[in-house]
């Protein structure tokens, strides 16, 4: 299993986005992001921050209903 980059909240976004995820709404430093599909509405919320911890990644990720790998694809 690859080593998690750090990677800039504006990065996780910018990931996020390729697969529909919107920015929805801003609350402070937290940018919370929609996508919706047949399935109905999954939310994602992301800091924006320069470095995002290893553990809220491994979160948004298992949030945005991705594996690791499908995530690194991504970037």
């Amino acid at each position: 299993m690859a080593k998690l980059p750090r990677l800039s909240g504006r990065e996780v976004i910018g990931a996020l986005s390729k697969i529909g995820f919107k920015p929805a709404r801003q609350k402070g430093f937290h940018i919370i992001l929609i996508r919706e599909n047949q399935e109905g509405k999954k939310a994602v919320v992301v800091p924006n921050h320069q470095e995002i911890d290893k553990g809220t990644l491994l979160e948004i990720i298992r949030q945005a209903g991705l594996k690791r790998d499908e995530f690194f694809e991504l970037l």
